[in-house]
């Protein structure tokens, strides 16, 4: 039990970059339940949206290729991949922020 017995004292009596860990703690799991309610958000929205635009392509006020939609893919595909790296990179990845993510996202 020695080991269990440092990480909670250093949990409870421990400091990172002048803050308590725990304090770290909250932090990166309140990050985690925004994040969860902002995943939920944006999936509802991108939903509603593929159904409106397969609507007004199928009524033919907009035109839907494939060919139309590799060139999207390409002009703007390698921006979207980059930012989402740097997001990835940036969010601490810890057992709290994924607990927070989930949470989040099923009590949006």
């Amino acid at each position: 039990m020695g080991a269990i017995d440092q990480v909670f004292h250093f949990i409870t009596t421990g400091n990172i970059g002048g803050l308590p860990p725990i304090v770290l703690m909250i932090i990166i799991f309140v990050i985690g339940l925004i994040i969860g309610y902002l995943v939920h958000l944006f999936l509802k929205i991108a939903i509603i949206a593929a159904i409106i635009l397969f609507v007004v392509a199928y009524f033919g006020f907009f035109g839907l290729s494939l060919n139309e939609l590799k060139n999207y893919a390409n002009q703007s595909g390698s921006i979207v991949y980059q930012y989402g790296a740097l997001i990835i990179g940036i969010l601490p990845l810890s057992i709290g922020f994924i607990i927070g993510v989930i949470i989040g996202f099923v009590f949006a």
